[in-house]
């Protein structure tokens, strides 16, 4: 049989060829990948006498931890499980089951929409690659708990809970719980969970996006009508304001979307989201977004390393299903966001950053709440960019 997707062998060669004045990407990947083995080897160490803490961040040289109830809980195990797999590394393997049974109860929770970010990262990428069917019994009762908050009216997930403000509100972030809930779909054999995914990306498709593709952050629904009463940005600068890390969200759950169901509009909405956050004029030449596309005081706004990772690992995969010319685009976007993160400016040194990969994420800035620091999922998402680019090559499929 031919290899499928030939375009791609252009797309590396190009990325390749391109590199002879730089250290190639496949040699500072494996250097970065085994750094960050041996960094998160020491955040592993650093809590296992804490049997109910998890790593959140560091601010002002002292770690910050949360329980499992935070919604960035998954984030490490799931960092752990991508290094087992990179590393084959018994110790790995076991610290990632340490830090992803911290998290088994909220396979209870229908108190958030974030069970994808904390079930699908730790438990999803355990049972991926260890095939124990406890995790697959409690990935299917968390995706129960997540559908809880779908709500037929209005054709959505409820993201956080009602308030003053908002009677329904969606938040653009709840586009990444879909995976989970697709798996759930396939795994149980149960459209169910698909048909809320559909309904939920086909009116987040229709009413949180503008004509350029942007989005807003929030659109809140009227829960008699089921029609948007409200749109804002609560994280960003403003309401009409392109949050960065929304559009990184926007553009790998529209990604994902298309990986799993082949629906052609899926995969126009994240090329649309990749060409306006790509032909931004606000994009830096390193490509690591400011934390807003439209934040004041650019150029010395906060840079996000967590969007910049999100963003490079969606335009890995999204290069796999587009035409040769917008994939080396992409290629060549992504690339370049690894190598600015890779650098000594973002690529923390070990023993130093709390043990985080990288330095200067933004969490919310209006909210002066988590600024200029170390996050756990920009280092998930991180590490799962470089795996990906590192595995382009597999991408073929032979005979």
């Amino acid at each position: 049989m031919k290899l499928k997707k030939i375009f791609i062998a252009s797309v590396i060669t190009l990325t390749v060829s391109s590199c002879t004045t730089e250290e190639s990407m496949q040699s500072l990947i494996a250097d970065r990948l085994d750094r960050s083995v041996e960094q998160y080897r020491l955040m592993a160490e650093s809590l296992l006498s804490q049997p109910d803490k998890l790593p959140r961040s560091f601010e002002q040289d002292k770690l910050v931890t949360s329980n499992s109830s935070w919604w960035c809980s998954g984030f490490m195990p799931g960092t752990l499980w991508y290094l087992y797999q990179y590393t084959n590394d018994t110790e790995f393997l076991e610290n990632a089951k340490i830090y992803t049974h911290r998290i088994e109860k909220e396979q209870y929770n229908t108190g958030t929409h974030d069970l994808g970010f904390m079930l699908y990262c730790s438990y999803g990428n355990g049972y991926r690659l260890t095939g124990d069917m406890a995790y697959r019994s409690i990935l299917l009762r968390g995706a129960e708990s997540l559908i809880t908050r779908y709500n037929p009216t209005i054709g959505c997930i409820k993201s956080w809970n009602s308030n003053a403000k908002w009677q329904f509100p969606v938040i653009i972030d709840n586009m990444m719980n879909l995976e989970f809930l697709l798996w759930a779909s396939k795994e149980s054999g149960d459209p169910k969970f698909k048909d809320i995914c559909l309904s939920h990306s086909d009116k987040t498709l229709r009413n949180h996006f503008r004509q350029d593709y942007s989005s807003y952050h929030v659109v809140s629904y009227d829960t008699i009508s089921g029609l948007p009463e409200k749109k804002n940005t609560h994280q960003g600068f403003s309401d009409e304001s392109a949050w960065s890390r929304g559009q990184a969200w926007g553009l790998y759950g529209y990604t994902l979307m298309y990986r799993a169901t082949k629906i052609p509009e899926y995969l126009e909405q994240a090329k649309g989201i990749a060409g306006f956050i790509i032909n931004h004029p606000n994009l830096p030449a390193d490509k690591i977004p400011y934390w807003d596309f439209n934040a004041p005081d650019i150029p010395d706004a906060k840079r996000d390393a967590s969007a910049g990772a999100i963003i490079a690992s969606a335009l890995i995969e999204l290069s796999t299903y587009v035409e040769k010319e917008l994939a080396d685009k992409y290629i060549k976007t992504a690339e370049r966001q690894i190598r600015t993160l890779s650098s000594p400016e973002y690529f923390a040194e070990k023993g130093t950053n709390g043990h985080f990969i990288l330095k200067h994420s933004v969490g919310h800035l209006m909210g002066k709440s988590e600024v200029d620091v170390p996050l756990t999922y920009a280092d998930y998402y991180y590490i799962e960019a470089l795996l990906r680019y590192r595995d382009l090559k597999f991408i073929f499929t032979t005979s």
